[in-house]
């Protein structure tokens, strides 16, 4: 090994020359020449020096960065921290049996292998998953750009901005679609959202001591699927039937919900039976398509009161069924009791327009077990790629494609009839449901499909198939469809063809009234022009790229760019969830490796993939658990305990799950009362279901008691539910499955490295015990793994797609494979380290509020931020100010209220964690000048914070303190590298109190002008 002064670094092997060039950089790097030298002397040929490690691209403190920690807190190695901060008696010390770890290129080529058994068909199932052409700025500049994806739900608004704008011309487009005044930012499918529309129902009508939801028949099954898993346990009876032969009369009727286009294409006015229902009370929703929207009378205009469905085919793959944006509009009257995070418009300090979540008083982090939803995060990052799809296309360039699509039908049809088959009567847009004559015809249809790699539907009724279009046909395409159809090409069809039944135009079901007329969607139209917006909005926006995120239970780490390669790869990106299996074995292999690594780092015997949340984790997991007691014929337990500690999706999970929630207090030290615990038990012993705990806990400690408390649910009957939320401080140390628990919800988005897109997506897998292994949830139409296995009894289905959000699995078990067993295991031993680090760092400043009797955390700690005497400063007026220091703040008031949760992860090194813990110390300075008299009370750089590049750049400045002290308080920061903040402070009480929730008009520079 020689090093040369200019920084390149050649690695002599034989007669071979491999060169890593790198640039100087302050710190030392981890590359070990005896190793090397050791490898090549060893004569064996098969032991290659390994060069690439990817951990150390992971990992951010090098060896000498975790010694000087160590060194801080007093410890040896590593080792001995995990000994003082994990519980013996969980304690697992055997190595991981997963694969030893891939390099970048070995893992690449492993994907490619993959990707190779994924057969990329022409699909025209439909069903509600269809092609599309995702404008390749978007994929560049948006799902593929980390400015993007790797920012957090926007809490902080000040720095969220850019993508609040985004995700409010997301919520303008859906209500201009539809026809309904309010929007929200996106909920998880279009089953779910199903789901949630049937609850809102249900909750208007509460009154009804028996409701009764009735669905349509021509609905997408697997959107009846979900219903009927939820209605079960939520006490709702589902009736689904005939649109024409229904009683809407029916009493206790609190909901009827239509397909539109329904599922065999067909267009239906619906008016006379949502009238009907209504003169009973009952709320009349629409599953509507997005795109058909732009040419057909949209829902609001026929008196639907909820409009909801995916926005998939606005520039989003099929990714095997997912992640996909849902969306969900009501009328005025609902806008208060509609599931999932809105975003709105307020005003700022200097009273400019901006952007927050309104209305969060609704969500269930407050709510808890009074929550109507268990909502807890959205599809932001698919949502902001559905709205820039419709900015950039406008309204004329959706209604060309509404248009192209639903013309590509009518050739289709026109084609089919003159073949001999036959189509029902009545309007399409771009689904026909095709008979064939005769079954010869039928058998020839689906061999020359086959043969042409092309997938249609196939219906249960005999010899019959379905076709739906998309955006994406050629005439190429449309002459291989009449070709299985048996039927003349286009060429021939056109000479002869005249309109006929089922088309759109110049009937009643044509759209007439104008939609996106907003300028944000005739601005943008344009590759630069879009591509500037993109950036623009970017640019407000504080994410992974700028600093770290230390979001305490969110987990902020590292979301590697190879891990990330396979989800724009057309062989993953372009597979229908409903192929048939034979052309999605690479899929299978996948996600049955991910499957295997992850059962092996959490102890369980099988994992379930379709929750797309952490929260329908939860929520399937307690599913499964109700399903196996109602299986031993204990159903009657419903008794559920959830320390008041938990996170506020537990007990809303749980009341969705039809148990009854019973609190468990905690100890001033953070640790659950096994006295209360043992209380309850006795108390509730015969109808006691389950508990809900997280692990290492909401406070940021392992509890010595966890064994017990596992043991003791058990002798009374119940299961043990483990909340995964803080599994990264487990993995390849403690196994969830070993000590105890029954099923946990693994949060894919944190611990295995799937990015949180600004608010989503999330992946929710559960792992569960073998005796809870036969009631993962299901799926009707393409059973997942094991699911059909002899004995298997599914609790149901929570996700409409067989493995939820398919298309991002490939991160998790790229992340698995690219560090292996001993990395593994190190990454959680540096999380613990940082936050310990940085916790030693702060407490002379800052009280921590729990450790455990060592003095120690797990990855994550609590600040002490509610007691400065003397000064009227709070927990958000730190996390303001953090802004000008270029940060975003931690957690804050949960799960304390006006404390700060800091969570660094592993992928944090020494100097940005230094950084951060500097900003707080200087803030803290800050606040003691505040305290001492040195400063104004109340106008001085920590209540007035963030300070935006408009205030520090004015002609006037009037404040008693410096521009530099303003938005340069620290040496390190410079221009350069300044992260202006997008607004100053929000009003989050006015935004509450004056809900707007679409674009405001671009002459509304203030909220006085949009008041106007």
């Amino acid at each position: 090994v020689s090093t040369q002064s200019t920084g390149r670094v050649m690695l002599r092997y034989a007669a071979r020359s491999i060169p890593v060039c790198f640039q100087q950089i302050s710190r030392p790097l981890s590359f070990k020449a005896t190793k090397i030298t050791n490898s090549l002397s060893s004569g064996n040929p098969d032991t290659l020096p390994i060069i690439e490690d990817f951990s150390r691209r992971h990992i951010g403190p090098n060896e000498t960065e975790q010694k000087e920690m160590l060194d801080l807190l007093g410890l040896e190695n590593l080792s001995e921290l995990i000994q003082k901060t994990v519980p013996e008696n969980i304690l697992d010390e055997r190595k991981l049996n997963v694969t030893d770890p891939m390099s970048e290129l070995e893992l690449q080529r492993r994907v490619d292998k993959i990707g190779s058994k994924n057969k990329t068909y022409r699909n025209y199932i439909g069903m509600g998953y269809y092609d599309s052409k995702i404008p390749p700025p978007i994929i560049r500049n948006l799902l593929e750009n980390p400015g993007w994806y790797s920012s957090y739900t926007p809490y902080q608004a000040e720095i969220s901005q850019g993508r609040m704008e985004s995700l409010i011309n997301y919520q303008t487009m859906v209500t201009d679609m539809t026809g309904l005044p309010v929007a929200n930012a996106s909920l998880l499918d279009e089953g779910t959202a199903a789901a949630e529309a049937m609850a809102l129902c249900y909750r208007q009508q509460k009154k009804n001591k028996e409701p009764v939801f009735f669905v349509d028949n021509a609905i997408f099954p697997q959107t009846l699927a979900v219903i009927l898993t939820r209605s079960e346990h939520l006490g709702i009876k589902v009736v689904v039937g005939d649109y024409k032969s229904f009683d809407y009369q029916t009493p206790g009727l609190c909901g009827v919900l239509f397909q539109y286009p329904n599922a065999d294409g067909k267009i239906i006015d619906y008016t006379e039976y949502i009238e009907a229902a209504h003169a009973n009370k009952a709320l009349a929703v629409c599953a509507a398509d997005l795109l058909a929207l732009a040419l057909i009378k949209p829902p609001g205009e026929y008196g639907f009161d909820i409009a909801l469905g995916s926005a998939q085919r606005f520039g989003v793959p099929l990714g095997f069924g997912g992640p996909h944006a849902a969306f969900f509009s009501v009328k005025e009257s609902l806008k208060r009791s509609i599931p999932g995070r809105i975003i709105g418009v307020t005003r700022d300090a200097d009273n400019g327009l901006a952007y927050r979540l309104t209305l969060q008083t609704r969500e269930q982090h407050i709510k808890r077990n009074k929550a109507t939803s268990n909502i807890c995060t959205a599809q932001a990052l698919l949502a902001n790629m559905a709205a820039m799809y419709a900015v950039y296309h406008g309204s004329d360039g959706l209604l060309s494609i509404a248009e192209k699509v639903h013309f590509s039908t009518c050739i289709i049809a026109e084609g089919a009839r003159r073949a001999g088959h036959h189509i029902d009567e009545g309007a399409f847009f771009d689904t026909l449901k095709i008979r064939f004559n005769n079954d010869s015809a039928y058998d020839d249809a689906l061999i020359n499909a086959e043969i042409r790699r092309i997938n249609l539907r196939k219906f249960d009724e005999p010899n019959t198939i379905g076709i739906s279009l998309d955006e994406t046909v050629t005439s190429e395409d449309l002459d291989d469809l009449l070709f299985v159809l048996g039927a003349p090409s286009v060429k021939n069809l056109w000479q002869q063809y005249k309109p006929r039944d089922g088309g759109i135009l110049r009937t009643k079901f044509e759209r007439t009234s104008e939609f996106l007329t907003h300028p944000t969607f005739k601005l943008y139209r344009s590759e630069h022009q879009l591509t500037r917006y993109m950036r623009l909005l970017e640019r407000k926006d504080v994410s992974l790229v700028h600093s770290m995120i230390p979001l305490g239970s969110c987990t902020m780490k590292l979301n590697a760019t190879t891990e990330l390669a396979p989800v724009s790869r057309p062989e993953f990106a372009n597979i229908h969830p409903f192929a048939p299996t034979h052309q999605t074995q690479g899929y299978m292999e996948l996600i049955k490796e991910l499957h295997d690594d992850l059962c092996e780092i959490t102890g369980y015997a099988a994992i379930s993939f379709q929750p797309n949340s952490g929260a329908q984790g939860e929520y399937a997991g307690l599913l499964a658990i109700r399903a196996y007691q109602k299986d031993i014929g204990q159903g009657h337990r419903n008794i559920c305990l959830v320390p008041v500690s938990a996170h506020g999706t537990n007990p809303a999970s749980a009341q969705m799950a039809g148990l009854a929630v019973v609190s468990i207090k905690t100890l001033p030290d953070g640790n659950v009362d096994m006295d209360d615990v043992r209380a309850k038990c006795e108390k509730y012993k015969d109808n006691l279901s389950c508990i809900m705990v997280t692990y290492p806990s909401t406070y940021g400690v392992f509890e010595e008691c966890i064994r017990d408390l596992c043991d003791l649910i058990h002798e009374n009957g119940g299961q043990v539910y483990l909340d995964g939320a803080n599994m990264n401080a487990q993995v390849g140390v403690c196994k969830p499955g070993h000590y105890g628990a029954d099923v946990s919800h693994l949060n894919l988005h944190k611990t295995f490295c799937i990015p949180h897109g600004g608010g989503g997506p999330g992946v929710g897998p559960i792992g569960v015990g073998a005796h809870l292994a036969p009631f993962l949830p299901g799926h009707d139409l393409v059973p997942p793994m094991n699911t059909d296995d002899p004995g298997s009894r599914p609790c149901g289905q929570v996700s409409a797609a067989p493995y939820g959000s398919s298309l991002i699995l490939p991160i998790s078990w790229a992340y698995i494979k690219l560090m292996g067993p001993t990395a593994l295991r190190t990454a959680t031993e540096v999380a613990i380290l940082n936050a310990n680090y940085m916790a030693k760092r702060l407490a002379p400043y800052y009280p921590i509020m729990y450790t455990n009797s060592e003095g120690f955390c797990a990855h994550e700690f609590i600040l002490d931020v509610r007691n400065f005497p003397g000064c009227n400063i709070g927990v958000m007026d730190i996390a303001k100010r953090l802004q000008d220091y270029g940060f975003h703040a931690p957690t804050t008031s949960w799960p304390v209220v006006n404390t700060m949760m800091v969570e660094p992860t592993e992928s944090e090194d020494k100097a940005e964690m230094d950084r951060y813990i500097e900003a707080l110390i200087a803030i803290r300075q800050e606040i003691q000048d505040i305290q001492d008299g040195k400063i104004d009370p109340e106008d001085n750089p920590v209540k007035r914070a963030p300070h935006t590049m408009a205030v520090v750049t004015a002609d006037e400045w009037d404040r008693p303190y410096s521009r530099q002290t303003a938005a340069f308080p620290l040496p390190w920061m410079t221009p350069a590298k300044k992260i202006w903040p997008g607004s100053a402070r929000v009003d989050d009480a006015y935004g509450d109190q004056n809900v707007f929730c679409t674009c405001p008009p671009v002459e509304a520079y203030s909220i006085d002008d949009l008041s106007k």
